[in-house]
C-alpha cells in the first residue's frame, strides 16, 4: 500500500505551519501484517534554518534522507516502505558515485496529530534544503506533505523522489493548476515519483463501481489534498458513466463518530459509499457507523484504506467485504525483479507479504542511487538531472520511464489497477481494473 493518494490548496503552503492539507497516498494491503518490519528504522530528526542550501557540498559522504509518517497508524505501512529502501541501500553497499551514502529516516508525523503534520514537514524539507550533504529527499508519503515539501526543496535545486504520493495536481494540470502554480517556483521540475497518479485510480475505481451494479453512490472526502482529489475523480467518472451521484462532501476526520451522517446516506437512497481518504483520517469509523445504520449499503475506497491498519481499526467483522482500489501488479503475477525482491524482502524482514508501497520505496532508493552513479559527483542539480534521464528503467517495478512531469509511465502499462475486497480479516485481490 500507494494517491494511494493524498491526493491539496495551497498559496500559502511555506507559511502554513499549521495546515493540515490531503495526504496521499496511502498505500495499501493484500493483507498487511500490522506487525512493524523487523529491523525497520527509528524516526529520526527535525526542525530547521530557513537559507537555502548551496547545491554543491564537501566531503566523500552523501546522504540521502526521506521524509515519512513514522508515528500513528501510518506506521505500519511506512516500516515497510523504509525496510525497502534500507534493501535497496544494502545492495549497493551504501556506495553510489564514488561515495559512501549515508541514510537518515525522518518522521513528519507528531504523537499529538496521529498523523504527519504540516509544521514537521515544513521543517524537515527546510532542514534538508540546509544540510550541503543532503542530495536527494524521499518522500513524502501524503501529498498534502508533498506540497509543503516540493516549493522548498524546488528552491534549493534538490530532487524529490515520492514512493507514495498520487495527488495529480502536483504534476499534472486540469486538477488544481492553482496549487500545481505555487510547487515549482524555480520553474524547474524537481519532484518525480514511481506510483501512478489517481486520475487513473479515480477512473478504475468508478468503472468497477459501475460494473458490479451500483447505481447511487455518496461520495465523501476527508478534505485533505490526496481525498479530495480522487473522490473527485471518482464521482466526476462516476456520473459520467451514467451512475448517480447524490453528493460529494467533505467530513470532519476528528469527529467521534458519524451516525447522523449515516442516517442521511441511508434516507437518500445510496447503495455505495465512496470515502477519498486514509486509514488516519476517519475512514474506520466511518465503516463502522455505515455498517451499524446501513450495513446494505457498500463501501469502497482508495490505497489510502486499502491497509491491514484499516481492517484491523474498523473489525474483521465490519471490514468484510469492502472494496478498495491501488496501483500495482497482484503479488501473485510479479516476475523478474519484481519477484526477487520479495524474496530478498522475506529473507531479510521475515515477512512474505509486506505492504505493496514496500516495492515502491525500493524502486526508489534505487533510481537515486543509480542515478548518482552515473552524476558522478556531489552536486544536486547534476544529481536531479540524472534522475531526470531516468527511461527504460527495468527495475522492480517492470520497465518504466519518468515522463516531462516527472510521473511514471507505469500508468500506460496493462494490469497496474487492482480491485481488492475485505475477507476474513484481509484484502483479497479480485481484479485488474481498466481506467
Amino acid at each position: 500500500m500507494k494517491t494511494r493518494k493524498s491526493k491539496l490548496g495551497a498559496l500559502p503552503i511555506l507559511l502554513a505551519v499549521g495546515m493540515v492539507l490531503a495526504a496521499c497516498g496511502s498505500a495499501a494491503s493484500t493483507g498487511t501484517n500490522p506487525t512493524p518490519a523487523a529491523n525497520a528504522p527509528a524516526a529520526t530528526g527535525q526542525p530547521a534554518a530557513e537559507t537555502p542550501a548551496s547545491s554543491g557540498g564537501s566531503g566523500e559522504t552523501i546522504k540521502i534522507v526521506s521524509s515519512l509518517p513514522r508515528t500513528g497508524l501510518s506506521k505500519t505501512q511506512t516500516d515497510d516502505v523504509v525496510a525497502g529502501i534500507k534493501l535497496a541501500l544494502e545492495e549497493h553497499a551504501s556506495k553510489a558515485g564514488g561515495f559512501d551514502i549515508v541514510y537518515e529516516d525522518w518522521d513528519d508525523a507528531t504523537a499529538q496529530a496521529g498523523k504527519w503534520d504540516a509544521a514537521t514537514e515544513q521543517a524537515n524539507a527546510t532542514k534538508a534544503a540546509n544540510d550541503p550533504d543532503i542530495m536527494v529527499y524521499i518522500g513524502t508519503y501524503n501529498s498534502g506533505a508533498a506540497a509543503i515539501a516540493i516549493p522548498i526543496l524546488n528552491r534549493a535545486g534538490m530532487a524529490m523522489v515520492s514512493p507514495a504520493n498520487t495527488a495529480p495536481e502536483l504534476t499534472k494540470r486540469g486538477f488544481d493548476d492553482s496549487l500545481l502554480d505555487t510547487l515549482y517556483p524555480t520553474g524547474t521540475r524537481n519532484y518525480f515519483r514511481v506510483v501512478i497518479a489517481d486520475d487513473v485510480q479515480g477512473r478504475a475505481a468508478a468503472n468497477w463501481a459501475k460494473e458490479l451494479g451500483f447505481k447511487r453512490a455518496y461520495v465523501l472526502n476527508d478534505q485533505e489534498v490526496y481525498g479530495r482529489g480522487v473522490a473527485n475523480v471518482f464521482a466526476q467518472k462516476f456520473a459520467e458513466i451514467g451512475g448517480e451521484v447524490i453528493a460529494n462532501e467533505g467530513i470532519d476526520p476528528k469527529l467521534p463518530e458519524f451516525r447522523s451522517l449515516m442516517n442521511k446516506i441511508r434516507s437518500e437512497g445510496a447503495d455505495l459509499v465512496y470515502f477519498g481518504g486514509l486509514v488516519d483520517s476517519g475512514g474506520p469509523q466511518l465503516l463502522k457507523d455505515l455498517r451499524a445504520v446501513a450495513p446494505e449499503v457498500g463501501w469502497m475506497g482508495p490505497d489510502g484504506t486499502l491497509t491491514q491498519a484499516f481492517i484491523d481499526a474498523a473489525g474483521a467483522d465490519v471490514a468484510e467485504g469492502a472494496l478498495g482500489t491501488v496501483a500495482g501488479t497482484n503479488r501473485k503475477d510479479i516476475a523478474g525483479k519484481g519477484a526477487e525482491f520479495y524474496q530478498k524482502f522475506a529473507q531479510k524482514y521475515g515477512k512474505d507479504n509486506p505492504d505493496p508501497y514496500a516495492i515502491y520505496g525500493y524502486e526508489s532508493m534505487n533510481v537515486v542511487l543509480e542515478a548518482i552513479d552515473r552524476a558522478g559527483k556531489k552536486d544536486r542539480a547534476a544529481i536531479m538531472e540524472e534522475i531526470r534521464k531516468t527511461q527504460d528503467y527495468d527495475g522492480a517495478l517492470g520497465k518504466w520511464s519518468f515522463d516531462e512531469n516527472g510521473d511514471t509511465t507505469l500508468d500506460r502499462a496493462q494490469n497496474t489497477m487492482g480491485g481488492y475486497k475485505a475477507v476474513k480479516g484481509v484484502w483479497e485481490f479480485q481484479k485488474y481494473l481498466q481506467p
